[in-house]
């Protein structure tokens, strides 16, 4: 209205009003432009300086510890409590009863921080096999991650594990090779292991001064200059020259960092064949550039127990990790065909999020979120895409471990909570004005169950509540009813696994258990076409049955695979809306194998003709038909029974090498690495599930003590002539016995 004001007064005084009005006008699209871009600037800047990162390994690789140091170096914790600490205390991140007890990590902890000028998201997962889709979860949703090496372990099954999950969503990742004070530490050796076992084109930006108890600071290969860690704490990086005994080694090693990079990099490339040495500013975009296409790992080293590294690992963080904007995610698009799009990362598009944990608290349902784009305020309203219904948000905190603070609003880019809303992990929220859907991640089927039962009734009530929210928090774990026994069965990715909720359920619902035996989840399976011809004809007074199919059973690609159902009749011989029934009835009967009632995988069931009656014929009548010429194929397809087998990995001082191979052995194990690091041997074998229970007493026994295996689900693979044999025996036998009972 001033400048309105000021233009008319200035028209009724003077003839150039019309270019004093130009004038203005251009001031005011200058000033507003001004806003605009200060917007978009602020925009982009905190997205620049933000990073989403995981940090995972193999158990008792440090990850703990590690993620410990980097809470206390920037400013977020005040004191250093170590995972098995003395005082009790226990680490940060480890906030549930039972991690501190057993010192290890079971539920995945985040938390955030700030690091010079930028904001660090940081999800602590487990190194346990057992609670592998803590891991799956985080990286689903990260930016970045730490992969996190013993010096002296190097890469270990677990290692393996977490390696496949990082390719499968395409997470750059740095390399930090922990315990660099511990007696055998050689990085060189954990280098080649990443090249070698992993594939990766790794190299260290990193020599570390000194080894084992000698270990004094870091000399960095991109800057040339030597760290050292002085303080009580090692808080203070003191830079100076590199030790004259040293620089050769720190020579040799930048020149293969370049090289490596250079494989990579065209830029990097074209100096490294002119000769030319690259500066520090050169080779630290190269590496990053590399780092975010996911050609290059670069590794650092230090040991997070002794304080050293750590500073020197967080400055990695900022230059070799990705940015929000700097990631590509996609969502489906519900409205048009489930069509593939890319998500923006910018605040000012329409929200789009993902529920990737749930977490239950004193305040409710506890869920945490990344949003991908737009903003999530509090008390606004969001759209959960499942069920299509609007929800309120009550309550938007950020995670510090088991603390929970309290903010008014998320933007693109961050990785928040919220209290009170109900829904499944994997759920998408938006606002509404679209109808995205991101991608679900990777769920593993679990090994291994047991029956579970409350000792006393009267605890039935938050028995059922606790298994509830058990499943609902943790997609690996599976509750089921068996209708022949009357037993509740749980299932999970291994005993400990299984041993946790157990202990979960009478810590904190107060509930006594009573399990039975593990039991391993065996599968059947066909291998060869095997064709039917079923009729389904029933009378019954009034208006019968009728369905008759014809087609045939064949193997699938894998003996994995989920049960198949395809239609390739010609005419309409059969009504096309009773083919659902006919598939429903086929899957429903493939639930329960003829070998021993374990459910068929690998098949698919091929319709080609058939027939049906005018009046007699229904669904009813065809699902029958269905289940019936299922059962007749199976029969002929030559069926075979599927053990899960393990990938086992033991250590164990040299001298006990012999009676570990004989006690792997014995178990049906086929020994496929034996090699020996440092003293200790390290035997890679693959071992059926039935046969590993109670493997960790025998070894214990056998080693006095000092040897120790992980072990991970690799395969279902088809059992040998003799224990199918004993199985089918065994399943006589139960059945023979239910019957008595009966």
């Amino acid at each position: 209205i001033m400048v309105g004001g000021r233009l008319r007064s200035l028209w009724a005084v003077t003839s150039s009003a019309p270019v004093l009005a130009r004038t203005a006008c251009n001031s005011v699209r200058t000033v507003q432009c001004q806003r605009f871009m200060s917007g978009k600037a602020a925009e982009a800047d905190y997205r620049q300086t933000m990073r989403n990162i995981g940090i995972s390994a193999h158990i008792d690789s440090g990850k703990t510890t590690l993620t410990e140091r980097i809470l206390y170096y920037t400013g977020r914790i005040n004191t250093i409590h170590e995972v098995r600490g003395k005082d009790g205390v226990g680490a940060k991140m480890d906030s549930m009863e039972l991690e501190r007890e057993k010192g290890i990590t079971i539920q995945s902890a985040a938390t955030f921080c700030k690091w010079q000028d930028y904001a660090v998201n940081i999800i602590d997962t487990p190194g346990h096999v057992d609670f592998t889709i803590e891991v799956e979860r985080a990286l689903r949703v990260l930016d970045g991650a730490v992969l996190v090496l013993c010096a002296v372990g190097g890469v270990q099954s677990q290692t393996n594990t977490v390696d496949r999950q990082m390719k499968r969503y395409s997470v750059p990742r740095l390399g930090f090779i922990n315990k660099m004070d511990r007696l055998g530490s050689n990085p060189w050796v954990i280098v080649n292991q990443l090249r070698e076992k992993l594939f990766l084109n790794a190299a260290a930006v990193q020599v570390p001064i000194g080894i084992e108890d000698s270990l004094e600071g870091m000399v960095c290969l991109v800057r040339m200059q030597a760290a050292h860690f002085e303080g009580s704490m090692g808080e203070q990086v003191v830079w100076s020259e590199i030790p004259a005994d040293m620089r050769a080694l720190c020579e040799e090693k930048r020149q293969e960092l370049i090289e490596k990079v250079a494989d990579v990099d065209e830029s990097l490339a074209e100096k490294f064949l002119m000769e030319e040495t690259p500066t520090e500013e050169e080779l630290k975009a190269a590496i990053r550039r590399s780092a975010l296409q996911l050609k290059f790992v670069p590794v650092f080293m230090g040991s997070a127990f002794k304080n050293k590294g750590v500073q020197l690992l967080l400055d990695g963080v900022v230059d070799y990790l990705p940015n929000p904007t700097e990631v590509k995610n996609y969502a489906l698009d519900l409205s048009n065909e489930e069509q593939q799009v890319e998500v923006s990362v910018s605040p000012s598009d329409p929200l789009v999020a993902l529920a990737f944990k749930l977490q239950e608290s004193p305040y409710g349902q506890l869920t945490y979120l990344r949003i991908y784009q737009g903003v999530i305020r509090k008390g606004e309203s969001v759209t959960h895409i499942p069920t299509g219904k609007k929800v309120r948000v009550p309550r938007i905190v950020r995670m510090h471990s088991a603390e929970a603070e309290e903010v008014q609003e998320a933007k693109a880019g961050e990785i928040v909570a919220l209290f009170g809303i109900d829904c499944a992990s994997g759920d998408t929220f938006t606002d509404g004005t679209v109808k995205y859907s991101m991608t679900s991640m990777h769920v593993p089927e679990p090994v291994i169950s047991l029956s579970i039962a409350p000792a006393n009734k009267t605890g039935n009530d938050k028995f059922s509540k606790a298994l509830q929210r058990f499943m609902k928090e943790d997609p690996t774990f599976r509750v089921g009813f068996d209708n022949e026994t009357k037993q509740t069965i749980i299932s999970g990715m291994g005993e400990l696994h299984l041993q946790i909720y157990v202990e979960r359920i009478k810590r904190e619902y107060g509930v006594e258990c009573v399990s039975g035996a593990p039991k391993v989840n065996f599968r059947e399976s066909i291998t060869r076409k095997a064709e039917f011809d079923y009729l389904h004809k029933k009378q019954s007074g009034g208006a019968g049955q009728f369905g008759r199919v014809m087609g045939y059973l064949e193997p699938t690609e894998s003996v994995m695979d989920a049960p198949e159902f395809e239609n390739h009749m010609i005419g309409n011989v059969i009504t096309p809306s009773w083919f659902a029934a006919i598939e429903k009835g086929f899957k429903e009967q493939a639930e329960t194998g003829p070998l021993t009632a374990h459910p068929v995988t690998g098949c698919r069931m091929v319709i080609t003709d058939g027939a049906s009656h005018a009046v007699d014929s229904s669904e009813l009548a065809f699902k029958i038909a269905g289940k019936g010429a299922f059962r007749q194929a199976v029969e002929k397809a030559n069926p075979i029974i599927l053990q899960p087998v393990m990938t086992v990995e033991l250590n164990a001082p040299e001298e006990f090498q012999g009676v570990c191979v004989t006690l792997l052995n014995k178990r049906k194990g086929v020994i496929e690495n034996s090699d020996v690091i440092n003293g200790q041997v390290v035997i890679n074998a693959a071992v059926p599930l039935k046969d590993m229970f109670g493997f960790s007493t025998d070894l214990r026994s056998a080693t006095q003590g000092k040897g120790e295996y992980t072990m991970e689900y690799r395969a279902h693979e088809p059992a040998p002539a003799m224990v199918q044999a004993e199985l089918m025996k065994e399943f006589a036998e139960e059945r023979e016995k239910k019957l008595k009972n009966a």
